[in-house]
């Protein structure tokens, strides 16, 4: 599957009928793929709101797998990257999720992408009780019930939540607003918002675009609270602070992980509005192992300047390497399973993943700064 840029329009478009076509015949080939590689299988969803995460998060993946394919693969074995395109839909979820089962080869599910196709994936393996680990998914949303089949690895929403809006509640800030995208946002994540804030003891206001967001940016009124929470992709927010730019009071937006405020700038974006977005992993400038290695790898293979989102798509595979890698005995489905199910901590180039009770290994956050004069500060 191949991903193209479009410069213009609202979003980039998802391409590669040759790669659609491959991906179920190398999966009908079960025994002799898996006599000389290890299968890895990536869900990635291609429905329009979710396509520039699924793109960013799959290209950071595939140069993770590829880098390790160069230096020798798994054990001496080389993996064979497997990519599953869905539309967002539960049938899609369901036939994609049949397809891979139906393949022993199929050892493990790797970093599926975005937020609603894993919360779909993970609900989907618990209902059919599958032997096979679904590891490192972007799962953003906190309320979703994660088993011993799941295995989150990047901070969900309450921690993003909670780490851009401690200092500010410490100066006194009581009420939030919540911004939803649109209404399939406002399904999704509705529930979850109004928990954290209930947690953090915030008065959250809500308000739905419903396909608007110019408008909706426009039509705040001087009562709206000036710290608004953004639930929505990068297209989506340039169009909410283009309409914020008519307001005559400040507003901050906190924007979710899912959002790219490179793509921000390049999009003309909030020009008027500072935006702090959260991310679940290191800054794409750290000095930590992983994030040269991941910067190296992206240079060498991949013509694409450093992004969280490929970042953490990298880190997702560089975890599924190193337990595959350290495990004892025969790489098999059941034995794969059972080694993240013992979810012992694991350092990935100085990105530690470590488990807490809820079964998320859910600390790690950073955030940057989108300031009126176009400047990312981190």
């Amino acid at each position: 599957m191949t991903f193209a840029i479009a410069s213009p329009g609202r979003r980039r478009v998802l391409v590669g009928a040759a790669g659609l076509a491959a991906a179920p015949a190398l999966l009908a080939q079960p025994a002799r793929t898996a006599a000389r590689s290890v299968l890895v299988a990536q869900i990635v969803d291609t429905s329009p709101t979710q396509q520039d995460v699924s793109r960013d998060f799959l290209i950071g993946s595939r140069a993770a797998w590829q880098d390790i394919n160069q230096k020798g693969g798994l054990r001496g074995r080389p993996v064979q990257h497997v990519s599953i395109e869905v539309d967002g839909s539960a049938a899609s979820m369901k036939a994609a999720v049949q397809q891979l089962l139906d393949n022993p080869g199929c050892l493990v599910l790797s970093g599926t992408a975005g937020d609603p196709a894993a919360g779909l994936l993970a609900t989907e393996l618990r209902q059919l009780a599958a032997p096979i680990a679904h590891v490192a998914p972007w799962l953003q949303n906190s309320s979703v019930e994660v088993d011993e089949r799941t295995f989150p690895i990047f901070a969900a929403r309450q921690e993003q939540i909670g780490h851009a809006l401690r200092s500010l509640t410490v100066m006194g800030v009581s009420e939030v607003g919540a911004v939803y995208a649109s209404q399939q946002e406002y399904q999704l994540y509705q529930q979850d918002l109004e928990r954290i804030a209930s947690s953090m003891k915030l008065k959250l206001q809500q308000y739905r675009a419903n396909g608007d967001l110019d408008r909706l940016g426009q039509r705040l009124t001087p009562g709206t609270p000036a710290i608004l929470l953004f639930v929505g992709g990068t297209p989506e927010l340039v169009q909410f602070t283009q309409g914020l730019q008519k307001q005559q009071r400040q507003r901050y937006i906190v924007a979710l992980a899912d959002v790219n405020l490179q793509t921000m700038t390049q999009m003309g974006g909030a020009r008027s509005t500072p935006v702090i977005a959260t991310q679940a992993v290191p800054m794409v400038n750290a000095s930590l192992p992983v994030v040269r290695s991941y910067r190296e790898t992206m240079a060498r293979l991949f013509d694409e300047p450093p992004v969280s989102l490929s970042l953490a798509g990298f880190i997702a595979a560089r975890y599924t390497y190193e337990v595959l890698r350290d495990m004892d005995g025969a790489l098999t489905r059941q034995g794969v399973l059972a080694a993240f199910q013992r979810r012992e901590a694991v350092d990935v180039g100085g990105y530690r993943v470590a488990f807490n009770p809820q079964r998320r290994s859910a600390t790690y956050v950073t955030q940057s700064m989108l300031t009126v004069d176009g400047r990312v500060i981190g």
